[in-house]
């Protein structure tokens, strides 16, 4: 491995450690109300373009993962769309998000955790103010030092972190990237999936322990490919199907 390698694993350490001393309790507060929607029956929904989706896609139908979560996805935002360039140019469209949501089965009182590093263009701008008009409550995972130095691309000027209701900062840096090698320009090797994915998972653990102090067990997948692992999670299917969205 190369000192550059080393770098970027010792970025990403300091990266989760000042997630857990600047977040935690952003992390613990969005555990805190997505476990109280849990509890009340109420539907828990995620929803990023592009990369951020792929936060998304990491927390749904997974095995150690919370049944409840249902993805949004359209077709032209996600990256098997070609060209590939096409999602960048669709989630700049004005009044998108807002169809996304709308079309979407979230309700009053869901939560919706919605991912976006710059948080800056108009679909996830439209779609947290579509599900806050909706009344669910909205979770903006972002980048703050980002979004704080582009401008919104929004009619209304705004961005993500300004619409929603709890803010988690993934603390990268501007542009995503972390990594400078000397003789090239731009920074190598970003650093949202990896602080998604362990926002995101540290929510749904602590969304599980707070449910289980309560006396309720919550709806944990198990691998499908273990013995008796299906019909473990056909059990679950069955118990919240009229909170489920994805099958």
């Amino acid at each position: 491995m190369t000192f550059y390698g080393k770098k970027y694993i010792d970025y990403i350490k300091n990266l989760i450690d000042k997630i857990l001393k600047e977040q935690y309790q952003n992390i613990s507060k969005a555990a805190e109300i997505i476990a109280l929607a849990v509890e009340k029956g109420n539907s828990i929904f995620a929803f990023g373009c592009s990369h951020a989706g792929i936060i998304t896609e990491e927390l749904f139908y997974r095995t150690g993962g919370l049944a409840l979560i249902n993805p949004i996805f359209n077709p032209t935002l996600m990256l098997d769309t070609r060209p590939v360039t096409l999602t960048s140019k669709v989630e700049r469209i004005e009044g998108f998000g807002k169809e996304i949501i709308s079309q979407s089965s979230l309700k009053e009182n869901d939560v919706i955790l919605i991912h976006s590093v710059s948080g800056r263009n108009p679909v996830v701008i439209d779609a947290a103010i579509q599900a806050k008009k909706i009344g669910a409550y909205v979770i903006g995972l972002t980048n703050l030092t980002y979004s704080n130095k582009v401008t919104s691309r929004h009619s209304s000027g705004k961005k993500l972190f300004e619409i929603a209701d709890l803010v988690i900062d993934n603390c990268g840096g501007f542009e995503d990237a972390s990594v400078e090698i000397e003789g090239l320009k731009q920074k190598v090797a970003p650093t949202s999936t990896v602080a998604g994915a362990i926002i995101v998972n540290t929510i749904i653990v602590e969304t599980a322990a707070i449910l289980l102090s309560k006396g309720i067990t919550p709806p944990i997948f198990h691998s499908a490919n273990v013995d008796g692992g299906d019909e473990f999670n056909k059990k679950i299917f069955e118990k919240y199907k009229d909170r489920i969205y994805y099958l």
